[in-house]
Order: C-alpha cells, then sequence, then structure tokens
C-alpha cells in the first residue's frame, strides 16, 4: 500500500468511482447522513488516497488556502470500515499534512471534524477553534494546526 496524489484531472474511472463509493458508504450509509457528497469541489482539489489492490480504503482532499478556509485545508477525511483499526487514517493524516506543504508551501491547515473524532485530530497537532456546530445534522468542531 502506499499514498497516491492526484489532480481531479488526472483520477482514472476506477479511481474515481471508488473514491466517490467509499465516501459515499461512510458518510451517507454508514453515518446515515443524507447530504450531496458531489458538490462540484472535487475538480479543484488534490486528492490523496491509499489503495489496496484495486480498492480505494483511505482518502482526503486538500485544498489551497482561500478556497475552502482562509488557510489550507484536509476534508472528507474517511477510510474503509475494514481499515480503522490498523492505523490507516493517522498514515493518511501524516500523508495529507506532507502535502499540502510540499504542495501549497504552507503548515497552516483548517478542518471541520466531527466532533468525535476530536481526539484524533489533536493527535496530529490540530487544535479546536470556536464552539460546536451541526454540520449535515451531525456535530462538528473547526480545528487548525499551525
Amino acid at each position: 500500500m502506499r499514498t497516491i496524489v492526484k489532480k481531479f484531472n488526472d483520477l482514472s474511472i476506477d479511481e474515481l468511482y471508488s473514491i466517490l463509493k467509499l465516501r459515499s458508504e461512510v458518510f451517507v450509509v454508514e453515518q446515515d447522513c443524507v447530504y450531496l457528497d458531489i458538490d462540484d469541489k472535487d475538480q479543484k482539489a488534490l486528492h490523496v488516497f491509499i489503495k489496496k489492490d484495486d480498492l480505494v480504503i483511505g482518502y482526503t482532499r486538500l485544498f489551497d488556502k482561500g478556497y475552502y478556509f482562509d488557510e489550507a485545508s484536509i476534508g472528507r477525511v474517511v477510510t474503509h470500515q475494514d481499515y480503522r483499526k490498523d492505523g490507516l487514517g493517522h498514515v493518511l493524516m501524516k500523508d495529507s499534512i506532507e502535502v499540502i506543504k510540499r504542495h501549497y508551501n504552507t503548515s497552516k491547515i483548517t478542518l471541520s471534524a466531527q466532533k468525535h473524532l476530536k481526539k484524533f485530530y489533536e493527535s496530529h497537532e490540530f487544535f479546536q477553534e470556536g464552539e460546536e456546530y451541526l454540520e449535515d445534522g451531525i456535530p462538528h468542531i473547526r480545528m487548525k494546526r499551525n
């Protein structure tokens, strides 16, 4: 397994399908959250993912500063249910932070985290900023990394 970084237009049809399938399986079905995942932002993002065989098992999308937040951002952080106990999420976050440093030349990152994952993001040097809010019916917090 290795981390892959691609712009939207460089994704193969199979990679895009596998990414959208994983996001739908977790964010829509598993979390029972009806929302429009395909939001016209993927075309502007860097896509960071880990594949096992032909299956995407971990994924994030990254944005440069000023597009989503004032700082660079990480979003749609997702790991396949079968690989969560293996520390895949930590590998994915570490690699995503490095990709932001390399591609966007910054270490300042903002994300919108599901509240129950606060400790996970804190382990990657993010800290909570502001109060809890609802996003698509799920409690979230804004987190930053300097």
